[in-house]
């Protein structure tokens, strides 16, 4: 009879195009299109009871099926619309008073027509049913009866009835073929999962239960045949003892159960932060090993090899999130300590983001984190020269130079970003320890930055901007805090947020000795710029050709332009030239310009009487 497929197909060609409005009116035409087909209407008159469905007329002809099934979900259908129109209009609250009422009748009636067919089939001498079908229509009956107790906000008989439609409909898709098993899937992760979920955290259950041990657990097993005959053609669906649930319990293994931040160790209360956790662990393992075993692969490589890692790190930033805005929708107030424990877990996996993004940065920079600037090898052209002899290796311009530094640059920027990003996390700013680490961090990379600043000036010969940069760099090292920085030894490959003391007196050396040698290069050009001043045959160059400088001595008057003026090209406006194009005399062409009886004609015209123009007289032509 194929139940499920006949619901879920009409659903989803319907709610692809519209809403549940469209979808009800497709029912009701359909339905009447049954009706007739089977000579089930009641042909104008409204109130005449109509011939009750028989288990008989099911086995003569299934469109009687179709015709429980139709009738059932357009209540459904109606309701849904309801729901959702009303929800749109209240917001939080959601449906209420007698509009709640009234979408509870509406499950109430799609119950009664559902709850008809499974009875109907039940008779399977007359019916002719399979058991298949007839665990269809119970798990159909099943999923409305968890509707309407979701509605009503009874959590308790929502997770019996969702548990049960979840274990048949699991049961059928181990028995069905490929497109069977892809309908029943789609059909639990988007409807039946999420309710269950919603339902378990109204009644306050661990999040890291998963969904097969909360059905385990609420499934009604008393007095129920149709869970008796599913557990017993397929013993594996609640003992976790099969090859899917094996599978779970082998990757489910290696899942963390508590995080520690600091001083602190929590439960994990969300499960998709657990199993993100569980993720990053591994992907953390593959980049470890990866770095040893490529230790000499170009940085850029070993940059990508980080994204592996990041996207977890992600994703259980997103869990957490959301876990904890579902919690705050629920009302739960922060000193709860599920609250408390996903604050703690949120900062934990934000920071653990944040290493990996600055420790990818910091591998896109170079060695040393980028304080040694060393030269790009450029690719040997491969072709011979025409008289044979090899062709000469260029050198790395010093565009492509500036090119890279500043790209240094960006990434410095990006990683004092992330480090400021980490004084909004929840406990942070009560830390003050920490909060040194990070101002010590801070100006560890701003030293970096300024360093490759200053490298940019360095190449285009501005020796007192290179002079200066130096300088703030070494002052803002300086005056940062040292606090003890938690350094791991060198067992860890992957780098991440980690700074070592060794680092940063590296780092203050390479700035101590640059500073002193540009500023003694800045000495020697202020001596030999002296030594010219003093000389008696030098003169400087006239004073409009220097006036982006300060004169510090006095305005020479005497040279303040050159003259008498040199032939010398100068910078023009093509503007000029087109409003002087009429006035100018070219040679080999007629002058165009303002002639004397053009001048005459123009004295004519203004020396003529304007017209008198009549005066208004006020609104529609009479005085005012």
């Amino acid at each position: 009879m194929d139940i499920t497929k006949f619901i879920v197909s009409r659903r989803d060609k319907a709610l692809l195009v519209g809403d549940y409005g469209l979808y009800r009116k497709q029912l009701s035409r359909r339905l009447l299109v049954v009706r007739k087909k089977l000579n089930c209407s009641s042909k104008g008159r409204k109130y005449t009871p109509r011939t009750p469905i028989t288990a008989d007329d099911i086995g003569n002809n299934h469109e009687f099926v179709h015709l429980l099934l139709l009738a059932a979900e357009r209540a459904w259908a109606f309701a849904m619309h309801m729901k959702s129109f009303r929800t749109a209009d209240a917001g939080d609250q959601g449906t209420t008073g007698s509009t709640k009422k009234h979408v509870i009748s509406r499950f109430q009636k799609a119950i009664g027509y559902a709850t008809q067919l499974v009875d109907l089939l039940q008779e399977k001498d007359k019916s002719g049913a399979s058991v298949r079908s007839i665990q269809e229509a119970r798990a159909y009956q099943q999923s409305l009866q968890g509707s309407i107790a979701f509605e009503k906000g009874s959590w308790e008989r929502c997770l019996r009835s969702y548990s049960e439609a979840h274990l048949l409909y699991t049961a059928l898709s181990q028995s069905s073929g490929t497109e069977q098993v892809d309908l029943f899937k789609d059909l639990l992760s988007s409807t039946i999962d999420p309710s269950l979920r919603y339902a378990a955290y109204q009644i306050t259950l661990p999040r890291a239960m998963s969904i097969e041990a909360i059905v385990a657990r609420y499934v009604p097993r008393e007095n129920n045949s149709y869970v008796t005959e599913a557990l017993n053609s397929n013993p594996d669906l609640l003992q976790e003892s099969g090859a899917a649930a094996r599978k779970r319990t082998t990757g489910s293994a290696d899942v963390p159960k508590v995080i520690s931040w600091r001083s602190r160790t929590v439960n994990l209360e969300d499960a998709s932060t657990a199993q993100a956790l569980a993720t990053i662990a591994g992907a953390e393992a593959k980049l470890a090993s990866f770095l040893a075993a490529n230790k000499k692969v170009d940085r850029r490589a070993k940059a990508a090899a980080y994204d592996d890692v990041l996207l977890p790190s992600q994703d259980a930033v997103d869990a957490t999130k959301t876990a904890i805005d579902e919690l705050a929708a629920e009302g739960v107030p922060q000193g709860d300590p599920r609250m408390q424990s996903l604050q703690i877990t949120r900062t934990a996996v934000n920071y653990n983001l944040i290493e990996w993004r600055v420790g990818r940065n910091r591998v896109l920079c170079g060695e040393q984190d980028g304080a040694v600037f060393e030269n790009e090898s450029v690719q040997k052209p491969k072709a011979a020269r025409a008289d044979g002899k090899p062709r000469d290796v260029q050198e790395e311009t010093t565009t492509r130079k500036l090119r890279r530094l500043k790209e240094r640059v960006v990434l410095y920027e990006s990683t004092l970003q992330s480090l400021e990003s980490v004084k909004e996390l929840p406990g942070v700013v009560a830390d003050q320890t920490f909060v040194d680490e990070l101002e010590t961090k801070k100006a560890y990379f701003s030293s970096l930055r300024c360093l490759a600043i200053a490298r940019s000036h360095m190449l285009q010969d501005n020796k007192r901007n290179t002079l200066a940069l130096l300088s703030r760099a070494l002052s803002r090292l300086s005056q940062a805090p040292l606090p003890s920085l938690p350094h791991k030894s060198g067992t860890e490959e992957a780098t991440k947020l980690e700074v070592s003391p060794a680092q940063i007196d590296s780092l203050k050396d390479l700035l101590q000795s640059l500073e002193l040698k540009h500023r003694a290069l800045v000495e020697l050009e202020d001596m030999t710029s002296m030594a010219s001043k003093n000389n008696k045959n030098y003169k400087p160059p006239p004073m409009i050709e220097r006036l982006d400088e300060y004169p510090a001595d006095g305005v020479d008057l005497r040279n303040l332009v050159t003259y008498p003026p040199k032939l010398q090209p100068i910078p023009v406006k093509p503007i000029f030239l087109d409003v002087a194009w009429n006035y100018i005399d070219y040679p080999g062409r007629p002058k165009r310009g303002v002639t004397a009886g053009t001048v005459g004609k123009q004295e004519e015209a203004a020396n003529k009487p304007e017209p008198v123009k009549e005066a208004k007289k006020g609104w529609f032509g009479f005085g005012r």
